[in-house]
């Protein structure tokens, strides 16, 4: 059945609608993909968004699209990166103007948004597990559906790819998966299986040019020969197809109507290329991985000055640590430039690990690079450190290691949405036993956190969000904070604004509005329990702010201890993030919605005084 999203009138003159497209001759696809490709590139140079990577997918979408009977049979996109051209196709192009806007499309799979996107996805590695499920569901059904999932040479390294492939395999199960490889995740793509899919593109002259120190040997690795090329995919299971050219969309056609009849674990090796069709893109597929809005003409321009953001105090941060201390090593699941390593891996090479998608791995890595006398950072996204929390559990903190999590990206991410946001940390960091768990107020708290933690003889957290920070300026030196030690930033009278991280340039603009006390509790664990104790004893309401989850978070935290050390209990508002899931929009935009602002915080003050008044108290 064709979706109401689908229709017959055209984004452009040359992008038609699903059935139109079915319609065409294999040899008139190629126009399509032009229309599409210079569509994605008007839309996203006026929009922003994820650019590089749909660029480099513009021909294989058009071919699946072509071949498979969309939505019936499913396509299942890996990460989701990609997937732009697949929105356009399915009429969404009008709309890809709104793209990661509040109350615009997402920029990932949504299967809300529209049935086309048979799986919500954002984190690499989920692909292949969920069309294993759908495959399986499908069996029974005797209905002809076809299940398809479409993985990156990024993705593919991811542990849950692995283990999907070999369940697929040993169940023998009618699906295919495409195995995009342009040889790039946001970085350039690292591992011994990565080199391998090289060496096997080169032999068939489709080798992608050189991305860098990950680029592969010339020469064959070792113990393979010309009949290899499918060998670590047959052993799980698969039947190889491939290399095929993923621009030529004829060749892709020809090939994907040959495996449609096929049954069993079927995967298509697709060499692409990121960024394929626009030059800027083409030579710098990193910088054009995502993009803000641009003159296609003179694309990207450097913006300067503003104050760092807290991945730039880090990235400073781990390069001076790194000048004074051999100990220190880096590891990153294939979160280079995000993480603001560049620096670090061109200065410190023989200290800094990319374990590629694989958080499961790079803490348990840690771990054992801290048996050996190594001091390890993890420089990690929040909702990445979500893939790691048994690892972080079992072989980190049960052994008391001295591991740093430079934690990235926390609270609220704004465009990226849900998937991205890390609302969940300080509530399962802060139940874990030997954690030090920190979030800095500004720049310069952040880079002596850093250091507080780096010099920690366990393990320690720092998490910190993804936007520039208030303005002050980090000082050179560095100085440990003496551990669960809060700072008072205002005195006042009978309301305590209790802030964590980021909220505490919010909590004083409403200290000056309202002549309440602020504190910077610097801590989630351990708290400073004195100080809390002495404000519930000199305050009549406790208000604790957070941009994280309010259940389980920093606040409940207060309320455990304030319960079991008071006699006699002041009022207590815990704010922050609610029990939902947020969809993209700024920053500002959806602390706003969370009534996380000035004017919403100081309301819920007056409401509070409001009822204690009506109440006599």
């Amino acid at each position: 059945m064709e979706t109401n999203l689908v229709t017959q009138s055209r984004c452009s003159d040359t992008i038609p609608g699903l059935d139109d497209l079915r319609r065409l001759s294999p040899t008139e696809l190629s126009e399509v993909a032009s229309g599409l490709r210079d569509y994605l590139l008007r839309s996203v140079s006026h929009s922003g968004g994820h650019f590089a990577a749909g660029l480099g997918a513009v021909e294989l979408t058009v071919a699946l699209h072509y071949v498979y009977r969309t939505p019936f049979d499913r396509l299942v996109w890996d990460t989701g990166h990609q997937t732009y051209p697949h929105k356009i196709l399915t009429g969404r192009g009008p709309a890809l103007s709104t793209v990661r806007q509040k109350g615009g499309l997402s920029g990932f799979p949504h299967r809300v948004e529209s049935e086309f996107d048979t799986f919500g996805v954002a984190h690499a590695g989920t692909a292949v597990s969920a069309a294993l499920g759908m495959a399986e569901a499908a069996r029974g059904e005797g209905r002809g559906r076809r299940v398809i999932a479409i993985v990156g040479d990024g993705g593919i390294t991811a542990g849950m790819t692995y283990e999907a492939l070999n369940h697929a395999g040993s169940l023998s199960a009618d699906m295919l998966v495409v195995l995009n490889d342009n040889e790039m995740s946001i970085s350039p793509s690292v591992g011994g299986l990565q080199e391998f899919l090289h060496w096997v593109k080169r032999r068939s002259g489709l080798a992608a040019p050189c991305r860098g120190p990950s680029a592969a040997p010339a020469s064959a690795p070792a113990a393979v020969d010309e009949r290899s090329a499918g060998k670590p995919f047959e052993f799980l299971g698969f039947t190889y197809s491939g290399p095929v050219d993923g621009h030529d969309v004829e060749a892709l056609v020809d090939a994907l109507h040959r495996l449609r009849e096929c049954g069993g674990p079927q995967l298509l090796h697709v060499a692409t290329q990121k960024g394929k069709g626009y030059a800027p893109a083409e030579a710098d597929p990193v910088k054009y991985h995502g993009v803000t809005p641009f003159d296609p003409h003179r694309g990207l321009v450097k913006s300067g000055g503003g104050s760092p953001t807290y991945t730039e105090v880090f990235g400073e941060w781990v390069c001076d640590m790194a000048e004074q201390d051999p100990s220190l090593t880096v590891i990153t699941p294939a979160m280079r430039e995000g993480s603001g390593l560049v620096e670090f891996a061109a200065k410190f090479p023989e200290r800094y690990y990319d374990a590629a998608i694989a958080e499961q791995h790079a803490m348990t890595m840690a771990a054992g690079l801290a048996c050996e006398g190594k001091h390890p950072v993890v420089a990690i996204y929040s909702t990445f450190l979500q893939r790691a929390y048994d690892q972080l559990i079992h072989d980190v903190a049960l052994q008391n290691l001295p591991v740093l999590l430079a934690i990235d990206r926390a609270g609220l991410v704004g465009p990226d949405g849900p998937t991205h946001a890390g609302s969940f940390d300080l509530g399962f960091l802060r139940c874990v036993p030997n954690m030090v768990v920190m979030a800095p107020a500004d720049e310069d708290e952040c880079r002596q956190m850093l250091y507080t933690g780096f010099r920690h003889s366990g393990p320690a957290a720092v998490r910190y969000p993804r936007c520039r920070g208030p303005g002050r300026k980090p000082r050179r030196q560095m100085g440990s904070i003496p551990l669960g030690r809060a700072e008072v930033r205002r005195e006042g009278r009978r309301v305590a604004i209790l802030a964590f991280g980021a909220m505490v340039p919010l909590a004083e603009q409403i200290g000056e509005r309202m002549g309440s006390t602020v504190v910077n509790m610097r801590f989630v664990k351990p708290l400073d329990t004195a100080l809390l104790e002495q404000l519930a004893a000199d305050h009549e309401l406790l208000v604790t702010l957070e941009d994280n989850a309010v259940a389980g978070g920093a606040g409940s935290a207060v309320n455990e201890h304030l319960v079991t050390a008071s006699r006699s209990m002041p009022g207590i508002v815990n704010l922050g993030l609610p029990d939902l899931f947020l969809d993209h929009g700024t920053r500002d935009e959806l602390f706003a919605q969370c009534g996380l602002d000035v004017q919403s915080v100081c309301g819920v003050i007056e409401r509070h005084w409001a009822v204690r008044e009506a109440r006599g108290r």
